[in-house]
């Protein structure tokens, strides 16, 4: 007997139905986040802690790239810089979408979201407990300039049913989930837009 869930996410995504199998997606060159090091009254600036220094790397279509490593080695940083909400100190970052060369900057990382989103490992953190899942699903679409409340609420809906959790979910809080619901929570919500 086979016991195995078949979900709708499986199935619909195609990530080389606009670009060829073989192009880049996201290109990253030389990334740099410097922190400064800051002493005194006056908050001079006497060093700099080097977040992120010199990284490369380029992801094609269909290919997942973890990064791995120690507590503080960077990680973190170097997704935030990607997305533009930490403003990097050095390096580019372009995004192919269609196959055609973007720049991430502050000008054009907005639609860019759609594409690009964080799931982060420990989702009760990044979900606020004074939401519904609902809310909290919503917000990228509202934020984003989805105005109708039916329109919102389908939309949820049905990001929640890809990710295999129920309409009924919507109105709870996230200290009602497990683990790993609240990890498809916060891959409902990185879905949002897309």
């Amino acid at each position: 007997m086979n016991n195995a869930i078949e979900h709708p996410i499986d199935s619909s995504i195609d990530l080389r139905k606009n670009i060829g199998q073989n192009e880049t997606l996201l290109e990253v060159k030389n990334l740099q986040k410097y922190f400064p090091i800051q002493k005194g009254i006056l908050r001079k600036t006497v060093g700099w802690v080097k977040a992120v220094d010199d990284i490369s790397f380029n992801i094609k279509a269909g290919e997942t790239l973890g990064l791995v490593g120690e507590s503080g080695c960077g990680k973190t940083t170097t997704g935030r810089c990607i997305l533009r909400l930490e403003r990097p100190s050095g390096g580019e970052v372009n995004f192919y979408p269609n196959g055609v060369k973007t720049p991430v900057n502050q000008q054009t990382i907005k639609p860019l979201k759609k594409d690009m989103q964080i799931i982060f490992q420990d989702p009760y953190s990044s979900l606020d407990p004074r939401l519904t899942i609902e809310r909290i699903i919503a917000e990228p679409l509202m934020a984003h300039g989805m105005k109708s409340k039916s329109e919102v609420h389908d939309r949820v809906a049905q990001l929640l049913k890809s990710v295999g959790l129920s309409t009924e979910h919507m109105k709870r809080f996230p200290h009602e989930f497990s683990g790993g619901q609240r990890q498809r929570v916060g891959i409902a919500r990185a879905l949002a837009l897309n």
